[in-house]
């Protein structure tokens, strides 16, 4: 089966409407070089929402019963097709404030850090996690590694 990574796009606040067409253009290319990351018995829908801190914080504070705003929420359920077989439906939060508020006060590019997210987000996808220390190193190793294949320099040596 050949593996299919599908991604849309949602602009729900209007703080990421000069940034939307860059988004786009790197999220792609991020989610062809992590392909092999992927899961070849899968097809994945992956919905990026562009948003802001209060809607992160309301699905935060829902979902994952924690009462703040985060850079990122990843949100995975599975589906089954009969015609595509087994689905990932994914559905990542990403909150411009939050991730504005980082990158001024760590003097660093917007679009390293949103890339950064966006791997780390793609590897939860895809069964990664840092629910402890060997995870957490396991994970941030990848990280380094693939964000080096895009041009962008280690994010943990800020």
């Amino acid at each position: 089966m050949k593996k299919i990574i599908f991604l849309e796009f949602f602009l729900n606040s209007k703080k990421w409407n000069n940034k939307s067409v860059e988004i786009t253009k790197l999220s792609n290319k991020t989610a062809k070089i992590m392909k092999p990351f992927f899961n070849n018995k899968y097809h994945y829908n992956v919905n990026l929402v562009l948003s802001d801190k209060n809607e992160v914080k309301k699905l935060n504070r829902r979902y994952k019963n924690n009462n703040k705003d985060t850079d990122v929420l990843t949100f995975i359920s599975e589906t089954y097709n009969k015609k595509l077989k087994k689905i990932v439906c994914c559905d990542l939060f990403f909150s411009i404030d939050t991730i504005e508020k980082f990158i001024n006060k760590n003097k660093i590019s917007f679009y390293d850090h949103f890339n950064h997210l966006l791997v780390h987000s793609f590897l939860h996808i895809n069964g990664f996690k840092h629910d402890n220390n060997k995870n957490y190193e396991i994970m941030k190793k990848k990280e380094i590694e693939i964000l080096k294949k895009l041009g962008i320099n280690n994010p943990y040596i800020i």
